[in-house]
């Protein structure tokens, strides 16, 4: 068998995982239950490619299951050639499916409440858009087009994505009025505080640095006890206003942590040296190590 035969069956197995495909239907669940139970027939919209198919649907009468199925192929294609064959074919099965959701479900619109639609639906198709993410695709194109040319045009993905929400929410305004629109931007702020929460999770990966004079008491906890990985960098302490040239060797410890321990480790770690100085950062994503071999654990 060649490395490319190979390569490609590791390829579809990821794609017919069976718990990325329940994530991607769930996701796709949940995004339809938000357009037509909510969004659809109160003309509000989200960003991106659903907020340009609502938009066409209301303006001109299209098919929305055509809009959407039709828009994200243009998505579909440059996500194959930018990001690879998994994820293209991934995005493929759920803006399909979300193509025959919108055609096959019918739901009266459950509130007429601008509010309500506004954050109830945001949750509901930010959490669906959530999910699809991390079920290996995404339902809207948008993410793809910022990634496929920000290093064309200099900007990043965000100024990219919100370039294109901006031109979108303008075209609303002149269509649904000011007032929706302003109520569809807060529908886009929600979903994509929904979208953010379930792509990270709850258990977030976050690096603690901690810099103590207690350094083995400190390493023994977090090893020993937490059962955490360590990093050690060994830098300089000192160069504080009023005493510059005083300066100690030290080491800067670092582990990673998920963000529901940090208040836990914290208050265990300035019991150990009250003076110690602590920091966090978040971070995207964390694989290998520790955390690799707890994952194979389960």
């Amino acid at each position: 068998m060649t490395t490319k035969h190979r390569t490609d069956i590791i390829e579809w197995k990821r794609v017919l995982n069976v718990g990325n495909i329940l994530l991607i239907i769930t996701g796709v669940a949940l995004a339809v239950l938000a357009m037509k139970g909510f969004m659809i027939p109160n003309h509000f919209i989200d960003g991106g490619v659903t907020g340009i198919s609502i938009l066409l649907h209301a303006m001109f009468h299209v098919n929305i299951s055509f809009l959407v199925i039709s828009i994200n192929l243009i998505f579909i294609y440059l996500g194959y050639k930018r990001i690879g064959k998994t994820f293209a074919v991934q995005t493929a099965i759920a803006v399909t499916l979300l193509s025959i959701g919108l055609i096959f479900v019918n739901i009266n619109s459950i509130t007429k409440d601008k509010l309500l639609i506004a954050i109830f639906g945001g949750i509901l198709i930010g959490s669906g858009m959530g999910l699809v993410i991390r079920g290996g695709g995404v339902i809207d194109g948008a993410e793809v087009v910022a990634v496929f040319t920000r290093r064309k045009t200099g900007f990043s993905n965000s100024e990219i994505i919100m370039l294109i929400n901006t031109v979108i929410f303008c075209v609303a305004a002149f269509q649904f009025g000011i007032e929706t629109t302003m109520y569809c931007i807060i529908t886009y702020f929600t979903a994509t505080r929904a979208t953010h929460y379930v792509v990270d999770g709850i258990e977030e990966y976050t690096a603690m640095n901690i810099v103590s004079s207690q350094q083995e008491e400190v390493k023994s906890f977090l090893v020993n006890e937490m059962g955490k990985g360590i990093t050690v960098y060994k830098g300089e302490r000192g160069y504080l206003p009023g005493s510059f040239e005083i300066k100690t060797e030290t080491q800067i410890i670092v582990t990673i942590i998920t963000r529901l321990e940090i208040k836990q480790i914290q208050d265990a770690l300035l019991k150990i040296d009250p003076k110690a100085f602590i920091y966090v950062q978040s971070i995207k994503e964390a694989a290998g190590g520790i955390l690799k071999l707890k994952a194979h654990a389960k």
